[in-house]
């Protein structure tokens, strides 16, 4: 019990560490804001946080949680991924090479879980598979999360788009953007990502086809850029999605796009 006692404040420590160099020149109302959100987060992490997953590499933060969030990103795919770079901020472009994290992340992109025994191998398996990868450290964006990695992607069939997120500790992470619009979501639940105009009825239109396939929805959100303009909405649910469903909601005319994100074990991309 001592044992991981220690172990959480440890994480507490270097958390509020890492928070402290990035906020080090902004005004006081800045620190306040920042520093209870960083708190909300740190409330959130359970005894089974600090022991972390069953993972490979050294850290649940700089591996299994960078491991995961590229994990995501690459199954919002729609055809194979060729190419990718990452962009590193603050403490994830400092350590990225001693603790893993690049493997880790050029690992999840691949679909390798935080346990795939890989992940040490990941350079080696994407020039197998043809894949070309770069990594780009940036240490002028103060703002972002301590451990936060923008992945921008590129397909078989010509389509690029972003993804930022966020590793938590514990390897719990956040998706806090697509391409330039601000979302948040977890990767905890199955997970569909509407792209779509901002219109009347659209929502409507997703949720009665959700509600007559049987889908349980836990979380809803929307996100769009300006009214009348570009929305994502982000629906977290229990389960797994019914075959039929993402054409199903092709049919409304203001809908763009649909990424269905799996939880571990449903329905992989395979990408």
């Amino acid at each position: 019990m001592n044992l991981i006692y220690l172990s959480f404040m440890i994480q507490c420590t270097y958390a509020e560490v890492n928070y402290l160099g990035s906020i080090k020149d902004k005004p006081l109302q800045y620190h306040l804001q920042k520093k209870k959100r960083m708190r909300l987060h740190m409330a959130f992490i359970s005894i089974f946080d600090v022991l972390g997953p069953e993972m490979i590499g050294p850290s649940s933060s700089h591996t299994a949680g960078a491991c995961s969030i590229a994990l995501l990103a690459g199954k919002m795919a729609d055809s194979p991924i060729t190419h990718v770079e990452f962009t590193l901020y603050q403490s994830f472009a400092k350590t990225h090479k001693g603790h893993g994290t690049d493997l880790a992340l050029l690992g999840g992109i691949m679909g390798f879980s935080t346990d795939d025994r890989r992940i040490p191998l990941a350079c080696s398996v994407a020039e197998e598979r043809g894949l070309s990868y770069r990594f780009i450290t940036d240490d002028t964006d103060s703002d972002t999360h301590p451990n936060t990695v923008d992945i921008r992607i590129t397909c078989l069939n010509g389509r690029t788009y972003s993804v930022r997120g966020e590793s938590l500790g514990g390897g719990k992470v956040r998706i806090s953007r697509i391409d330039h619009i601000d979302v948040d979501f977890s990767g905890e639940y199955s997970t569909l990502i509407i792209i779509h105009r901002d219109r009347l009825g659209v929502l409507a239109h997703i949720t009665r086809c959700l509600s007559e396939g049987y889908v349980n929805i836990a979380f809803m959100k929307l996100f769009r850029e300006t009214k009348g303009d570009r929305a994502y909405s982000i629906i977290e649910f229990d389960g797994s999605l019914p075959d039929h469903m993402v054409s199903r909601i092709y049919e409304n005319p203001d809908v763009q796009d649909v990424m269905f994100i799996p939880v571990k074990g449903e329905n992989e991309n395979g990408f």
